[in-house]
C-alpha cells in the first residue's frame, strides 16, 4: 500500500510496507546504470545442451536492480528465491494442470509438513486474511462463496462480525472488508468475552503488533468457549521455522503466512494454515470460483513454488541461517570499525523479522551527514543498495528501539558477495558523505 508520508511522520513500521523514497529520489534511480560484468543469479533458466545467453529483462526494460540490505519489503520485490524453489518453479511453467486439483493437493502436502490439519495457498498474506474472512463467514452462515460480500449482514445472512482488539487495527483491515465484515472492538478481556456474540463470524489478531494487550491464550481460550474461530496474521513472523506450526498448536483456528517473505517462496505467494474445516473454505473462494477470491489467483507456477519453498526451508536451521547472517554482518563491521565515532550492535527483534540487524551508530556532526542523508547516498549509487526502513528513525517499532543516528542493515537476503559491495559503500559514504559513485564489486572470495 502506498503512503506518500516522511519516514518521521510515520506512526509505525508495517512489517510489510517499505519507506517510499521521494520522486527526486525515484527520478534519480531511473538514470543511474545498474550493477554490470557480473553474473546474475537470477538469470532466466536456459535450456540444457543451448549456447544462447537468455536475455536480461530488467536491462531491457531499463529497471534498476537493487542489493537488499533492508528485508523482506514488498516495495523490494521481497525476499530472492534459493536456486530449488526458481527450478521447481521454471518445471511447473511447462506443463497444464487442473488448478483445483493441485491447490487442493499442494495443501495437503504442506499441510502435513507443517504439522497442521490445513493449508490454503492464498497469492500473498493479504489474500490469505482476506480468504479467512471468508471461510469465516461462510461456516457461521452456511452459505455459499458466491453469497460473499453480497448478502453478507442481511437478515437472510446476519453473520458478519469480526472482533478485534483497539490496538490491533493495521492497514490490512481492508483484506477483512472486503468480504463485507464489521468489526467491534475492544479493549479489555471483559470488554472481549461480552463482544463475542451470536453474529460474531471470527476474531482477529495481529502477532506482531508493537502492544500485544490481551494474551494470545486469553483471547482463543474466550472465543473458543463461544465457538469462535480466531485467526492469527503471523504474516513475517518466521524464523523460527518451528512459528509456522507453533501458533496452531497453540489454537488459533487459521494463522496467515507470508511466502516470499522468509520462507523464500514466490513473492505473490502466501499460505493459511489451520483447521481444514477452514482452509477448505478458504480454498472455495479462490479462483476459479467467482466470489470474493476471483481477483487472487495462484498461479501453477506459484503453488509449486510454495511447496519447493516449504521443502527447501524444512532443510534449514534457525541456527545456520542465523549463522550465515552474522558471518556477512562481521564483513561489514570489520570494514567501518575504525571510522571514528562508529559504533555497531547487533539487534534481533523478538517476534516480526526475526532475523538480525545490524546497528552502525555515528556521529552525524563528524561524518558530515545525517542516517537519511546516507540512506539517500547508497540508495543513488551504483549499485543502488537499499537500507532497513529504521535508518534514521526517531520512534520505536516492530521491536527495534529507534535509531536516529544510526543507519540499519540486514544481511539475509543478500546474494553470495554482496557484503563485500555493501561493506564497500558503506564505508566511502560514512568516510566522504557527498561521493555518490560506482564500486566495482569484488570476487565473493575477497578478503576486506
Amino acid at each position: 500500500m502506498k503512503n506518500s508520508k516522511s519516514p518521521d511522520s510515520l506512526p509505525s513500521y508495517s512489517r510489510r510496507r517499505f519507506l517510499r523514497a521521494s520522486q527526486a529520489t525515484l527520478a534519480a534511480l531511473s538514470t543511474v546504470s545498474i550493477l554490470g560484468g557480473t553474473t546474475d543469479s537470477l538469470a532466466a533458466t536456459v535450456p540444457r545442451g543451448s549456447t544462447e545467453v537468455p536475455p536480461d529483462y530488467y536491462d531491457k526494460l531499463g529497471v534498476t536492480k537493487i542489493i537488499n540490505a533492508a528485508g523482506t519489503y514488498t516495495e523490494l520485490t521481497s525476499a530472492v528465491m534459493p536456486p530449488p524453489v526458481r527450478e521447481a518453479v521454471a518445471q511447473a511453467a511447462l506443463h497444464p494442470v487442473h488448478l483445483r486439483e493441485l491447490q487442493q493437493k499442494a495443501g495437503q502436502y504442506i499441510a502435513q509438513k507443517l504439522k497442521t490439519e490445513g493449508c490454503c495457498i492464498s497469492c500473498g498474506a493479504a489474500s490469505a486474511i482476506t480468504l479467512a474472512t471468508a471461510a469465516s463467514i461462510m461456516a457461521a452462515n452456511n452459505c455459499d462463496p458466491l453469497d460473499i460480500p453480497g448478502k453478507i449482514g442481511t437478515p437472510q445472512f446476519p453473520k458478519n462480525e469480526v472482533v478485534v482488539q483497539k490496538i490491533h487495527h493495521y492497514e490490512y483491515d481492508v483484506a477483512m472488508q472486503l468480504c463485507g465484515i464489521k468489526f467491534v472492538d475492544v479493549v479489555t478481556l471483559a470488554d472481549y468475552k461480552q463482544a463475542l456474540g451470536p453474529n460474531t463470524v471470527m476474531t482477529q489478531y495481529f502477532n506482531a503488533c508493537d502492544d500485544v494487550g490481551i494474551s494470545r491464550e486469553d483471547w482463543i481460550a474466550a472465543a473458543h468457549e463461544k465457538g469462535v474461530p480466531c485467526h492469527l496474521d503471523a504474516a513475517a513472523d518466521m524464523p523460527p521455522i518451528s512459528n509456522l506450526w507453533k501458533y496452531t498448536g497453540m489454537g488459533f483456528d487459521m494463522v496467515s503466512f507470508s511466502g516470499g517473505k522468509d520462507i523464500r517462496g514466490p513473492q505473490n505467494a502466501g499460505l493459511l494454515l489451520g483447521k481444514k474445516k477452514y482452509t477448505d473454505l478458504a480454498q472455495r473462494n479462490i479462483c476459479p470460483v467467482d466470489s470474493v477470491g476471483r481477483g487472487m489467483k495462484v498461479a501453477k507456477e506459484q503453488i509449486v513454488g510454495m511447496v519447493a519453498a516449504v521443502d527447501w526451508l524444512l532443510t534449514q536451521t534457525d541456527e545456520g541461517m542465523e549463522k550465515e547472517s552474522r558471518d556477512r554482518m562481521a564483513v561489514i563491521i570489520k570494514m567501518v570499525k575504525d571510522i571514528p565515532t562508529v559504533k555497531t550492535s547487533i539487534l534481533v527483534p523478538e517476534v516480526a523479522n526475526h532475523v538480525p540487524h545490524l546497528i552502525i551508530n555515528f556521529d552525524p556532526d563528524a561524518v558530515g551527514a545525517s542516517a537519511h542523508e546516507l540512506q539517500v547516498r547508497l540508495r543513488t549509487a551504483t549499485p543502488c543498495i537499499e537500507l532497513n526502513p529504521h535508518t534514521g528513525s526517531k520512534r520505536p517499532s516492530q521491536g527495534v528501539p529507534e535509531q536516529p543516528s544510526a543507519i540499519v542493515i540486514t544481511t539475509f537476503l543478500l546474494n553470495p558477495g554482496e557484503e563485500y559491495i555493501v561493506a564497500r559503500q558503506i564505508r566511502k559514504v560514512l568516510k566522504n558523505p557527498k561521493f555518490v559513485g560506482t564500486y566495482p564489486p569484488p570476487p565473493a572470495s575477497a578478503a576486506i
